[in-house]
């Protein structure tokens, strides 16, 4: 592995105490304790937490006292390079940082979340890729009256979104509700630290080469980009969206409108309307966000057509899982290793079954996975572990 650095500075912050904190203002041991497990769900097997469980309560103890005496600093990041859908960065934060995440988020995510709009998902309980396909299903047919009336749909997503945002822009919408001392402290450690020196690349040059120059956060000023993979960076982000959500909704006044991530959905009866509210948001977008939209992925279509959008795809009375996401997940399950096939099925089955009509996607995928030795439930909905051969 190959280690890669950069001259880009950084700024740090202390965390220590001041006359005006109380110890309510600050993370108790039990929050970081509880922020542990919370991390821990999905990155138990990871080196960086088997080693950090090793010496669990040493470690967690070490962690609350250098953030009680202002000495935590950011550990190391690493960075490799993803392929599916397309080539694109991904850092890794340290686990030790990765609990400091959820300490910091677990204490200020309520107060935000409140202050949210409900169309706005992605990193919000309950509201994930169903949420949010579901809630555009059923603004559509309320639209159409039950797709009886004619109605359009205008889609726009955020160019370069997370290298792109400005963090000075977004820590002024985190200290409009941070009011805690320390916990902004924490909060802007969290979001100026530079990942970048010091990265251990775990990408070749080939891989890294892939990504496009102006997509890389290794390209980007210090002020700007947030690491893609770290639970702080995905609620920042609604943080720094909430501003676009607001403005839509209670000032262009859009009655259907949705959000996932940087790609929204807006729906109206008139695509003249249509075109206003989006030279409004092009306008407002690098006024208020300094952000912009992505020319090459701003659609306007009758919905009568479909709207692709989280993966699914929603037609007249129904809703189906993305053609292409099947087509290639049925030729990944007839090429991938043997051993990876029933993991890989059910992950696949899971996600047709999100949609309201996946008959057709989960019998071909069944195909391919019976050709591959395994069995499948009469509903399609599962596959099952291909039985061992008994030595003779």
């Amino acid at each position: 592995m190959a280690t890669r650095t950069t001259t880009t500075r950084t700024t740090s912050f202390a965390l220590g105490p001041s006359a005006d904190q109380s110890g309510a203002d600050r993370a108790s041991f039990e929050q970081l304790v509880a922020a542990y497990f919370d991390c821990r769900r999905r990155k138990r097997n990871t080196h960086s937490a088997l080693v950090f469980e090793q010496r669990l309560e040493r470690n967690l103890r070490d962690l609350h006292d250098e953030l009680m005496d202002g000495s935590y600093k950011p550990g190391r990041s690493i960075c490799f390079v993803v392929t599916r859908p397309k080539p694109r960065e991904v850092w890794a934060a340290d686990f030790r940082d990765r609990v400091v995440h959820h300490l910091l988020y677990n204490q200020i995510a309520p107060r935000f979340h409140a202050s949210f709009i409900a169309d706005s998902c992605a990193c919000i309980p309950g509201r994930g890729t169903l949420y949010a396909a579901e809630r555009l299903e059923a603004k559509v047919r309320s639209i159409t009256q039950n797709w009886v009336h004619p109605a359009w749909y205008l889609k726009c997503d955020l160019a370069n979104f997370f290298v792109s945002i400005d963090k000075t822009v977004l820590r002024a919408e985190l200290a409009a509700r941070i009011h805690e001392p320390w916990w902004m402290d924490l909060a802007d450690q969290v979001l100026m630290h530079d990942p970048r020196p010091g990265v251990l690349m775990q990408a070749p040059e080939s891989l890294l080469a892939l990504v496009p120059a102006h997509k890389s956060l290794l390209n980007q000023p210090a002020h700007r980009g947030l690491p893609i993979g770290n639970l702080s960076s995905q609620f920042f982000a609604n943080v720094y969206l909430n501003v676009l959500d607001q403005h839509v909704k209670h000032r262009i006044g859009a009655r259907h409108y949705i959000r996932y991530v940087d790609d929204f959905v807006i729906l109206n009866e008139s695509p003249q309307w249509l075109n206003a509210a989006h030279a409004e948001v092009d306008a407002f977008l690098p006024r208020r966000l300094d952000a912009h939209l992505n020319p090459s992925k701003t659609i306007l279509q009758p919905v009568s057509r479909g709207i692709d959008f989280v993966g699914q795809v929603i037609r007249p009375w129904e809703r189906h899982t993305r053609p292409r996401t099947m087509r290639i997940g049925a030729q990944r399950l007839a090429q991938m290793p043997s051993r990876e096939v029933f993991e890989a099925a059910n992950s696949y089955f899971g996600l047709a079954r999100q949609a309201s009509a996946s008959h057709v996607a989960r019998s071909r995928l069944a195909k391919v996975i019976r050709s591959r030795g395994h069995a499948v439930d009469f509903d399609l909905t599962k596959a099952y572990r291909k039985p061992e051969r008994r030595a003779s």
